[in-house]
């Protein structure tokens, strides 16, 4: 539960508050036939953590209850997402690389991973204004945690929940990230509006994290990847699953505003339509699109960093798959890592490390393809409806009419 780092003395207000902090008990796309229409196989939990040693962690800020925002106060919707590539108590750095598809975003550490192919250290997700925060706050517990490298460059990435969120009130603090940071586990993950993702909108339903896993056959080696997405990009009519254009079926969901907002509300939200106003907004009122994402992936197959390139930026096809297309706006911005050929990037001498060949590696890209995709959908599957800052409404995304869209186009499910 996003840690619900809030505590206990803000309980009254986060029932107060029209939102959760917890999986919403939707099915997942694998528990609703979606899994076999993308492809692959998933693993166990279908989740990041299917690659051995990973852990997530969550802590989820939702307080006060939904209408005008005022800065500094609230309505809040946000929070932290941590991803421990080898577990918490480890302190072996991993090979890895990044790749921007759009830059309309930030990713903090990525210069190092870039020059010397290695991660140190925990993953942090979280709003676009509270980076700082996390990558300082990562590097305090390291400082601070005996046997855990008490130095580093931390990776930590964004995206905006300014629609929901109070974002400019700077309400994630240093004992969100340690919150998210110590309550990480192995497992399954808790996905929707948790952790960094609470307040995010994804192909205008609403978003969040989500995850998903593809297990390769043993005669293609037998390797898990995995994918965590902290998603909130994209148009609603846009949205495509499982190749159906599940957005143009389901028009009549689109962002809107229970109550009027003031002039100096952002031009976005004020041209939100009220809830319940009838006509869905028209795509000439669509505002652009200006969302992000960010993408995590996992695998125990031996690669070593410019081979994790290639991995990071066939996230993208997975994204385009969904409906996504790297506007101007978004920062679309991917990390793959590697925890094969342990204690490899540690080496103060020579060290001799395993790596898959490139004629066998293309099995690797379609599950990091088919595992973004459930990422996503999983996220929008988990996020239920949530209410914020400016009356501002955003729809959970309805399995029922997903499977009905499916099923107007042939695509079975079970």
């Amino acid at each position: 539960m996003r840690g619900l780092v809030v505590g206990l003395a803000l309980v009254p207000q986060i029932l107060l508050a029209q939102a959760t902090a917890t999986h919403s008990g939707q099915p997942r796309a694998r528990e609703l036939g979606i899994s076999a229409l993308i492809g692959g196989t998933p693993g166990r939990f279908d989740a990041i953590t299917d690659v051995a040693g990973v852990e997530v962690g969550h802590a989820t800020i939702i307080r006060g209850a939904a209408g005008p925002l005022v800065v500094g106060q609230g309505p809040v919707r946000t929070g932290v997402t941590i991803v421990h590539p080898r577990g918490q108590r480890a302190d072996d750095p991993v090979f890895g690389a990044w790749f921007t598809l759009n830059g309309n975003g930030e990713m903090t550490g990525t210069t190092w991973l870039e020059e010397g192919g290695i991660l140190e250290g925990p993953i942090g997700i979280t709003n676009t204004n509270s980076v700082g925060v996390v990558r300082d706050g990562i590097l305090q517990w390291q400082a601070g945690t005996p046997g855990i490298q008490p130095w580093g460059l931390p990776v930590a990435a964004e995206t905006w929940d300014g629609v929901l969120n109070d974002i400019n009130g700077f309400h994630v603090k240093p004992e969100h990230v340690r919150e998210a940071i110590t309550s990480a586990h192995g497992g399954a993950v808790t996905e929707g509006a948790v952790g960094g993702g609470t307040g995010m909108v994804c192909l205008g339903f609403k978003g969040g994290i989500g995850t998903a896993s593809r297990k390769l056959p043993p005669e293609q080696g037998g390797y898990t990847v995995g994918v965590l997405v902290q998603c909130n990009f994209g148009l609603q009519r846009n949205l495509m699953i499982a190749g159906v254009p599940v957005g143009q079926e389901i028009t009549d969901l689109a962002e809107c505003r229970t109550a009027a907002v003031p002039p100096e509300a952002d031009a976005d939200i004020r041209a939100m339509p009220r809830c319940g106003a009838g006509a869905p907004r028209d795509d000439a009122a669509e505002p652009q699109e200006f969302g992000s994402i960010i993408a995590i992936v996992a695998t125990d197959a031996p690669l070593l960093p410019h081979q994790l390139k290639r991995i990071a930026t066939r996230v993208s096809l997975g994204v385009a798959r969904t409906g996504g297309y790297a506007s101007n706006g978004s920062g679309d911005i991917f990390l793959a890592f590697s925890t094969a050929n342990a204690s490899a990037p540690m080496g103060r001498d020579s060290a001799q490390v395993t790596m898959l060949s490139n004629a066998r590696i293309s099995p690797l890209f379609q599950a990091t393809m088919q595992a973004t995709e459930e990422a996503i959908v999983n996220a929008m599957l988990a996020a239920p409806t949530m209410e914020g800052a400016n009356h501002a409404r955003v729809y959970g995304l309805p399995a029922d009419r997903v499977l009905a869209a499916l099923r107007k186009y042939g695509r079975t499910v079970r």
